[in-house]
Formats: C-alpha cells, structure tokens, sequence
C-alpha cells in the first residue's frame, strides 16, 4: 500500500528521537568507564612524589595519555546532546555535535598509536603490584588497575566502531531534507575512514588470547545460565575467562546503584573436567516444570506483549507501558528459568561438581568446545585480593547485558519468523572416516532454542545422503542451527558426559533466517561449513497468512482437502479409512518412538502416502510397513489440517474457545461436553476415535516423551484453526507484530481445547444414539 509520505517522515523523526535517547545512554555509560579508567590517576600521581611511588611520573603519562582529553570530549557532546533531546522537536538540529566530535578523532588516533605501550606498562605495574598486594597493606587501588585497565583500555578503541554503527542508524531516521543530513553523513565518513585505518592495527592485538604467566586475563564469552543448586533452579551469569570459568550471581540492586556480581565459585581451567571425578556421585535429578505451567507462561507472555502494543497504539501514559513491561520481563525471566532441561554438567578435579540446565545441545557444545580449545593453553594463578577484584569487573566487561528476553530488544530489532520453514537436508562431506550420521535442527522461539526435527541414521558412510525435508513451525525465529551426530551402537563406547551416554558431535554451524532474502518463497540452497564437514541444505518460508490457509480440494474425488462427511459417506465407514489405517500403523511400531507426532516426517514420504490414498491405492499398507513410523504420524496430520473445514467445525469454534476460557469448572464441562456431542456424526465419532489412540500414545510418555500436553500442542491447532473466512488473521497484516501476539493467543487456546478433552478420564454421552455411534464396532 502507498506509504503516506507525511505519516512516514513524523515515524522516522520520532524513531530519531530513540536512537539519539539510546545514544545518550550509551555515552553515560562511556563517560562512567573513562572516570573508570581516571580513578585512580590522582591517587598515583600523588603517590610519584613520595619515598615509595608505585609508578613513575613517565609510567603514569604514558598509561593515562589521552584519557583526560577523551574525557573532556565527550563530557562536552553529552552536555550539548542532552538539552536538545529534552527539548525535542521534530525541526531540533543535532548535526553539529556529531560533525565537531568526528573533527576530534585525531585525540582518539593518538590513543591508538600509544595503546600497545600503554598496554605494557599496565601490565608490567600490575604484576609487580599484584605480588606487592599480597605483601603489604597496599590501598585497593593500586591493585584496582590490574583488572580495569586491561578491560577498560578497549573501550575508546569500541566506542568509535560502536558511534560508527550510530551514525548509520541516525542517518536512516534523518529525512534528506532535514539540515541534519548532510553534517551527518560528513560525520559519518570520517569515522568510517578512521576506523578502517584502526582496524588493521587494532585486531591482531585483540586475538592474543593465550595466558602465560604474568599475561593478561580476558573475558572470551559469557551468558546467562540456570543453575541446579539442591534441586531449586537459579539464575546465574557465567564468565569464561582465559584461564578459569566464573560463576557469579546478579545482587539485588538497591536503590539507584548500578549493578554488581557476587562470585558464587568458580573452577580454573586447569583442574576443569566434564567426566565426573567420582563415579559414585550421585547425579542430581532434574526437576521438570510441566509443559502446561510453561505454556501458561507462554499464554501471559503473549498477552502483556499484545496489551504493549494496543497502549502503544492508543497512545496512554508511559507509566502504563512502564508497568506492562516489567511485568513482561517478570514472566519472560520465569519462562527462561523453567524452560530449560538439558543437564550441563562441569566438574572441578579438586572437589564439586555444578549442573546447568540449557535448552539447546548447540550451546552446550559451544561451552565445551570453547573451554576445552582454552585448556590446551593456559595454566592459572588467582588471589582472593584478585577475584574480588575479577567479579567487580564482570560488571564492565560483559557482552551480554541482558537475559535474552524481548522486552531487551530494540523496537527497530526484527521480531523473528512468524510462519513455517521446510528445510531439506540434503547430504554432507568432509568425514574422515565412516560412520553412522545423523542431523538435527533447533530454532529460536520465545528467546531460547529448542531441537525441532532429526533425519534418520545413515549407517557406515563418509558421505550421508539423507535429502530429507523437515516443516519446522517458526515462532519470532531468527537462526536455524544443524547439528550433525555419529550415532553410537556400542554402548561401552559412548562418551559419559553430564550423567547420561550421549552421541558424540561431529559438527555443528548456523544460518540467519534473513526476512529479506526468504521473502520470495522459492527454495533457497546453501552449504553450512563446520570444522571440515559441508552440510547441504535448502530452505523456503512460508509466511504464517498463507501456509495457514485450508484448501478445499478442487476434485472431489480422493480424501485430501474433501470434507470428511463426504468420504466417510463414499467409504460408507464411520472414521475415514487413512485415519484408522495411520493409527493402526502407529500403534503397531509407533508408541515408543521418541518425539511420535512432534518430530517431522520426510516430506517426500508422506506426499508419497498423501498421493497413494488419494488414488485409493490397494499397496498403501504395504508401502506404510516399509516407511518410516514419522511419515505415517505426518500424514495424518497434513489429512486434518488440509480438511477444507476443521474437524471442529467453523460454526462451533468461536464457541469452543469461549468455553475453554470459562473459570467455573462445573460450566466449563457441561459447556464444552455439549458442543462436542452437537458436532457432525463423522466429525464426533473420528474424533473420539483420534483421542482415544492419543491417550494412548500419552501412557507411555515415559519412553517417547510425549506428555497429554504436548500431543495437544500439535494437534490442538490441526483440528480446531478455522478455514479462513473464520479467521481472526487479517490476510494481509499491516503489523506483523502485534498479529503474531494475537495469533499465538489463538494458538494457545485451540491448544487448551484439545488438552480439555485429552485429560477428560470419560466422555459421558448421554444420548442414546450417541451411544450406538460410540461403541459401534464398525469402526
């Protein structure tokens, strides 16, 4: 739709607004590092004029050169940027700022050319002052530049690529003919020219990562993570550092004081292991959060996410929106506590062991991998003095400031997928010898990964060729992972980590689900590199509105996309022949697969199956026998969810889920029990048919993890979401975001229908001729 260029011009003058708020607060944080950086130079400079000066007047000028200046810059543009934010207006001009701090990069040039020297000196005072600390009485602060300095000298060096990456963002804001533009876009190649002249000095030095003695100690990664501690799940920031792995905790802030970390433990990398040190150490137990507690977090989530944007549009109070997303980083913060399952285990040679609980294999591998790479390279040495002094500038140093939860996220920041994405998985290369190979696949739904669909085994081969596709349901997704695993037989062989046998990693790589390029709808193929091995893969999205559709089937010949009255009057049966048939072939070799119904079938299969019995054919069984227990569990879902009206029925849905939402539960039963028994004959008996084979599948959730919950997850919205005239989804969505919201509400109640009628022990069907239906044997 044409874009009313006055609307469009007030939304960029607006969003110059945020990012110039977003720049403000970053410079305050600047401007706090470099008082940082300059605490202690009075202090010192004191100290050079006495008997006993712990650096001298030379050491001291050439540490500290240019911080001052550096300082006195930015003090200035924060002091000139802040009033005109206060006083905004859409004419406000912030040009001349940005053009004059460009003009002075040359104080950042000179800071660059004396970097290394300053870095040397640092470190030289810090070692004799370190072993002098441990000696003496010294006052904290000569100890204090050890750790800040060599953390603290980076940030000039980031700060310029950091305002480069501003200025890109202000100019997209800033109209072409606002007089702010072209000051801007001067700003903008200067900074650009300086820091392509930078980068190539400044980055060899940012990769010496090895820790000798008397070397400095950097941060390499850092996350949050839930811990296990006596059964109760805690929220932890874990720091890998080049020679020890940190665990630290959050302090409750009080007040307007800024953050700070108490140091649970920690384990040098010298003494950390993944095998456990006492094989009779009991392995603690996972307490597993329900899926219907994690899902009525999901629900609130979504909820708060939806009242955001309805006071966003209606342009209330801030304080509104305020409360609302406090209370969204309340539940987001729960939903990532509770969420995860996959134990993470690391033990210290020299006593305890630790348990993370992470939600994806990829990050656990990328924990380990990156430890293990550290190991081979270092060797350690920590005084108390020194890790009061490391937890103190974990503060400072970390890269990830925020639990991974989308309140975090900029307004501007992409919200993710919202739809369904086939992913081939072709073939992969690079083996060094044969073996059994498998894959898997995780995206990114509600801020933490979960594995999503696993190909078959390829047995005795250093070039699998699966060419298997896999439709994977995106939620707010941005990154596709794979992770390809040699499946172990031998169980004496396989690898003791984190309490359980697992099977070992061969490699694992990544790719960014570009809205952009995913737009087109077509197959796109790419090759995802990891440590030797080429995985090949293809994918195409579909966006939610149209893979949402139900097509009513042009012939009305066949069963696929015909409604069910019609076969089942054609059939003269009372429950469609696939559906007995999928069923039976499940029950017959299907209940104990892990993930039955939840990991996706081969597409080639179930169009195969899809293709036999729409043409009646007499093999079908047969070439079910021969296939793969998922292609069958996929068939008949693609059978419900292509019916050209849900097997709840159009009519009856809106009913359904205002039952569902009734609180009285003596109302809530007599209602849903009397919608149900007013379905259709062929719809009611193929349902009942549907959930008695669905409890069954739930009693042995023990072995193929499949609770009552999650078979209502994949179902619920296979039989209830309406054809699309009754669809509350706008066809063609103008905000993405806040359809996603009301979508997942949807969702989430067609769910909650289906999880009703699952956890019912009985159907009382009090009609007579209801009675002769359901335990007619003719089924």
């Amino acid at each position: 739709e044409p874009r009313d260029p006055k609307i469009y011009l007030e939304k960029g003058l607006e969003m110059r607004k945020w990012v110039l708020s977003g720049i403000l607060a970053s410079e305050e944080t600047y401007l706090s590092h470099l008082e940082a950086l300059l605490l202690p130079m009075k202090p010192l400079k004191a100290a050079a004029t006495t008997s006993q000066p712990v650096l001298t007047s030379q050491q001291i000028e050439t540490i500290f050169f240019k911080v001052p200046e550096l300082y006195e810059i930015h003090k200035e543009f924060y002091d000139g940027l802040f009033p005109r934010v206060q006083q905004w207006s859409h004419q406000q001009r912030v040009g001349d700022l940005f053009q004059k701090l460009a003009s002075q990069l040359g104080v950042y040039r000179a800071f660059v050319d004396n970097y290394e020297v300053a870095m040397e000196t640092a470190e030289k005072c810090c070692q004799a002052n370190a072993q002098f600390a441990e000696i003496s009485e010294v006052p904290l602060f000569y100890v204090y530049i050890a750790f800040f300095f060599t953390a603290l000298l980076y940030k000039p060096v980031d700060r310029v690529t950091r305002s480069t990456l501003v200025l890109h963002d202000l100019l997209k804001h800033t109209p072409v003919s606002h007089p702010d533009h072209p000051l801007l876009q001067d700003a903008l190649r200067i900074s650009q020219n300086f820091l392509s002249s930078i980068n190539e000095e400044i980055t060899p030095r940012r990769q010496s990562m090895t820790v000798k003695k008397g070397e400095h100690r950097q941060l390499l990664k850092d996350s949050f993570m839930v811990e296990l501690v006596e059964g109760a799940r805690k929220l932890r920031h874990v720091f890998l550092f080049t020679d020890l792995f940190l665990c630290a905790k959050l302090k409750k802030q009080i007040g307007g004081k800024s953050q700070q970390y108490d140091c649970k433990w920690y384990i040098p990398l010298t003494d950390l292991s993944f095998q456990m040190v006492d094989e009779s150490e009991a392995v603690p137990n996972i307490p597993l959060v329900p899926d219907e507690e994690l899902d009525a977090m999901k629900i609130k989530i979504s909820q708060i996410k939806n009242d955001i944007q309805r006071e966003k549009r209606a342009n209330k109070g801030s304080k509104v929106i305020e409360r609302l997303k406090k209370k969204l980083s309340e539940q987001e913060s729960l939903l990532l506590l509770m969420s995860p399952n996959m134990a993470f285990r690391v033990h210290n040679r020299n006593g305890k062991s630790y348990t993370f609980l992470i939600s994806s294999d990829y990050e656990r591998a990328e924990w380990r991998e990156n430890i293990r790479e550290q190991q081979k390279k270092c060797d350690f040495s920590l005084t108390s003095v020194e890790l009061q002094m490391l937890t103190n500038s974990c503060v400072k140093l970390q890269t990830v400031h925020n639990i991974p939860l989308t309140i975090n996220k900029e307004d501007d920041e992409s919200p993710g997928l919202y739809g369904f994405l086939n992913v081939i998985v072709h073939s992969a290369t690079g083996f060094k010898q044969s073996s059994n190979l498998y894959c898997t696949l995780e995206v990114d739904s509600f801020g933490y990964f979960v594995n999503k669909a696993k190909t078959r085994v390829y047995r005795d081969t250093t070039e699998p060729n699966w060419n298997e596709e896999f439709e994977i349901e995106l939620e707010g997704s941005q990154t596709l992972r794979i992770l390809c695993y040699e499946k172990c037989y031998n169980k004496m062989k396989l690898t003791k980590e984190d309490g359980e046998s697992t099977d070992r990693i061969m490699g694992k790589g990544q790719i960014q689900l570009d809205p952009q390029a995913l737009q087109d709808k077509d197959w796109q193929r790419t090759v995802i590199s990891m440590n030797g091995v080429e995985v090949k893969l293809s994918v195409k999205f579909t966006s939610r509105e149209f893979s949402l559709k139900r097509m009513p089937s042009r012939k009305q010949t066949g069963v696929f996309g015909v409604k069910i009255a019609i076969v089942t009057k054609r059939e003269r049966s009372k429950v469609p022949y696939i559906v007995r048939q999928c069923v039976e072939e499940i029950e017959r070799r299907g209940m104990e697969e892990v993930g039955i119904y939840r990991v996706s079938g081969v597409a080639t299969d179930i169009q195969a199956l899809k293709a036999a019995f729409d043409v009646n054919n007499k093999d079908v069984s047969v070439m079910m026998s021969e296939m793969d227990v998922n292609a069958i569990a996929g068939t008949l879902k693609l059978y419900f969810r292509e019916l050209p009206e849900p097997l709840f029925t159009d009519e009856l849905y809106p009913n359904f889920a205002e039952g569902i939402a009734l609180s009285d539960p003596v109302a809530k039963e007599s209602c849903m029990l009397n919608l149900l028994l007013s379905l259709p004959e062929p719809n009611l008996v193929t349902f009942l048919f549907l959930l008695d084979h669905l409890k069954r599948v739930a009693e042995r959730e023990s072995i193929n993890k499949m609770s009552l919950h999650n078979l209502a997850t994949v179902f619920g919205p296979t039989l209830l979401r309406p054809s699309e005239k009754d669809s509350k989804i706008p066809a063609n969505p103008t905000q993405p975001i806040t359809m996603t919201d009301s979508w997942s509400l949807e969702v989430m109640s067609q769910v909650q229908v289906l999880l009703y009628f699952l956890q019912l022990e009985t159907i009382p069907t009090p009609d007579s001729k209801r009675q002769s239906i359901l335990f007619s044997t003719e089924v």
